[in-house]
């Protein structure tokens, strides 16, 4: 163990999970970039008329079939397995542990709320912070309790949703209907949604866009019941952390893989089957009951993720030393502000306050520019950790957390 400049404690870095943050962020840039670049906000007409849609639409059912769902399943596990990393280090220490993970929050949720209103709709850590708020309330639970509770969690939305299926009018209808009235108070309707971003003079054309499109998040989550899907796989990533299963990755901590590559084969089995299937409904011209969709969600996008996770881990115990671990270790030891700087590389990129890009270049360039964006972090999140030991946010969030200073460079 080292220590820092003050005598604080400095942990090794667990290289496989940083190395899994660092392949989820690439799955979420990948994801959230054709909202970004608008595509996804264009008709169906305008999108067939592009000159890229032969492509586009090759590109759109790789994503639904590789992408959709499954990174933010692999961001919100680790989420989990971190929580029970801080209850370890803290009982260590002797310190208060729900204290510092309150104030974690806290701190998370107000990061979360200023990326909503000021960068991006699409922000996820806000939800985050408030399901990773009840998360202590498992934290007396045996592991079998803990696995019932997420798979309840995970299962509850098809509950949900076939009541939605019987029901005239619900709770999602309402939050709809609100989401378009925010809309129609600042000038958006469905004839220049797609393209006020791109048209964009100002930030304050921005800012209206990300008044109603909050409103829309809101909608969103309740219509995915996020919620419950979001707690769900948070609890599965406290039990992978309270057993430390994540040791299943290093030869020396478990010379025997076979559990291993039985959740790599059985989530496969499952999941790469589903997920063709998903990938054919999701872009096709197919219409199904929330029901339904919801339970293809089930089988096709959680044994994916599993998928990616297990099959990761087998590579890292095969290749230990390889240097695509460091590559994605980089950038996944900073994930907040990378994540952040993603949406701020969208906005350059896309918005009329920037290059304004937007709206006019179709789906696979998107995907482009995304692999672009994630490459230059991995050689920024590189250089910037040679000189310092935190991310500059992560350093924020740190000294918030903990309520004292930390040196910043190394």
């Amino acid at each position: 163990m080292k220590t820092e400049n003050n005598g604080a404690p400095v942990r090794q870095r667990i290289v496989i999970l940083d190395a899994l943050r660092g392949f989820a962020l690439l799955g979420i840039i990948l994801a959230n970039f054709p909202e970004f670049a608008l595509w996804t906000f264009q008709s169906e007409k305008v999108q067939r008329a592009m000159d890229t849609a032969a492509t586009d639409s090759n590109v759109q059912w790789l994503l639904s079939l590789l992408v959709d769902g499954k990174f933010y399943l692999n961001f919100s596990v680790l989420f989990g397995i971190g929580f029970s990393i801080i209850l370890e280090h803290a009982m260590e220490r002797g310190a208060n542990g729900m204290r510092i993970f309150y104030r974690r929050m806290a701190v998370l949720a107000v990061i979360g709320l200023l990326h909503l209103m000021f960068l991006w709709s699409g922000d996820i850590l806000l939800l985050y912070a408030l399901m990773g708020i009840l998360l202590p309330l498992f934290r007396r639970c045996s592991e079998r309790s803990l696995l019932g509770w997420s798979l309840f969690f995970l299962l509850l939305p098809v509950g949900i949703d076939l009541l939605r299926d019987l029901s005239d009018r619900t709770l999602t209808q309402y939050l709809y209907d609100a989401w378009w009235r925010c809309a129609g108070y600042v000038g958006i309707n469905e004839e220049n949604f797609g393209t006020w971003l791109r048209d964009a003079h100002s930030y304050r054309d921005v800012f209206a866009f990300l008044i109603q499109g909050s409103v829309e998040r809101i909608w969103e989550f309740v219509s995915g019941n996020r919620y419950f899907k979001v707690l769900g796989l948070f609890l599965i990533g406290y039990y992978i952390g309270r057993r430390r299963l994540y040791q299943w990755a290093s030869k020396e901590a478990t010379p025997d893989a076979r559990q291993l590559k039985t959740v790599f084969f059985v989530s496969a089995i499952i999941g790469i089957p589903a997920s063709f299937l998903y990938a054919f409904v999701h872009t096709g011209d197919y219409h199904c009951d929330n029901t339904v969709y919801s339970v293809l969600y089930v089988v096709s996008v959680y044994p994916t993720g599993l998928v990616y996770t297990s099959g990761i881990a087998l590579l890292y115990r095969r290749h230990p030393k390889s240097k695509l671990w460091s590559a994605l270790a980089y950038p996944g030891r900073m994930a907040l502000t990378n994540y952040l700087m993603q949406s701020v590389c969208g906005m350059l990129l896309f918005y009329g306050i920037g290059l304004g890009m937007g709206a006019d270049i179709g789906l696979w360039p998107a995907e482009v520019l995304a692999i672009v964006v994630f490459l230059f972090q991995i050689c920024f999140s590189a250089l910037w950790l040679h000189l310092f030991q935190f991310g500059p946010l992560e350093w924020i969030w740190r000294m918030l957390t903990y309520g004292k200073r930390f040196p910043l460079r190394r």
